[in-house]
């Protein structure tokens, strides 16, 4: 199995993927560079990318997911 296929796949612990855990992740590091601040989701994509291989469309479509918009 190909490491992208692995990157969707739920991990049994708390269901997240690795796409999400990274995004999350990175969100958290910005949030706190940021002193709290607002992460313009452009940013965080620039940031998310350096770890896994995501298109802007499934980056969006998991960004809504964790903010359950």
């Amino acid at each position: 199995m190909a490491r992208i296929d692995l990157d969707r796949i739920p991990d049994v612990r708390d269901g997240l993927t690795r796409i999400e855990r990274v995004v999350l992740f990175e969100l958290h590091k910005a949030q706190r560079e940021r002193s709290g601040r607002h992460v313009p989701s452009a940013v965080l994509y620039g940031r998310v990318v350096e770890h896994v291989s995501i298109s802007v469309s499934e980056f969006q479509s998991t960004l809504q997911r964790l903010v359950g918009r």
